[in-house]
């Protein structure tokens, strides 16, 4: 599987945009192309795509992890380019938008054969698991409910190997020890405390960053 960053608050690869908010594109071998929430701005994610030659239209499912406007404020922007997406919104997010179809989350759910959601935790926010020869990859949002929350849900999929995405606050820097990747981007406040702490495990993120499991 392949993770690329498209949007971040800082710049992994020359020519790109940072900003302030997540977005990253999933793709699974046999899987429909997957993008994870959609940044901020939706300017800044569309200029993104089109310098990572990501074509909206080769997106089938689009999911987003919260409400809160650096995940979800591209969306409408990305919609007026591609509305044949089925859209998986956590539950609390739930709202009409002009797309192929929207699926409601609250609890976890099985999206493709190896493409899961923690469903919507605390009411707050779903991650997305998948599962690799490797172990389970979970891809969050902010981590609002927690990182162990997150990853005890998505531990009923099966081993979680790495962790992708924006951790917030996280400080419960023994939870990451069993890991084998950890790619802390976004809103991470203590991401040279981890790099520190499991310099083995650590991937350096930013909008461009293309992680291969």
């Amino acid at each position: 599987m392949k993770i690329t960053l498209v949007y971040d608050n800082d710049v992994y690869s020359k020519g790109l945009k940072a900003n302030w908010g997540f977005s990253c594109l999933v793709e699974v071998e046999n899987t429909p192309k997957i993008l994870f929430d959609t940044g901020g701005s939706g300017a800044i994610l569309l200029y993104n795509m089109e310098k990572l030659n990501i074509d909206p239209a080769s997106i089938s499912e689009v999911v987003i992890s919260h409400s809160h406007w650096d995940h979800a404020g591209g969306l409408s922007d990305f919609l007026k380019k591609n509305k044949e997406v089925k859209l998986y919104l956590p539950n609390s997010f739930c709202r009409s938008f002009e797309a192929k179809e929207v699926i409601c989350v609250k609890e976890a759910l099985q999206i493709h054969e190896n493409v899961f959601s923690t469903g919507e935790l605390l009411g707050i926010e779903q991650s997305l698991v998948i599962k690799t020869d490797k172990g389970l990859v979970v891809i969050a949002g902010c981590s609002h409910p927690g990182v162990g929350n997150i990853l005890e849900a998505a531990s009923q999929f099966g081993k979680v190997y790495a962790l992708v995405g924006g951790l917030h606050g996280f400080s419960e820097f023994d939870l990451l020890k069993d890991l084998e990747l950890v790619c802390a981007c976004h809103c991470t406040m203590y991401k040279s405390k981890i790099k520190s702490l499991y310099p083995d495990k650590w991937v350096e993120g930013g909008a461009g960053k293309v992680i291969s499991i």
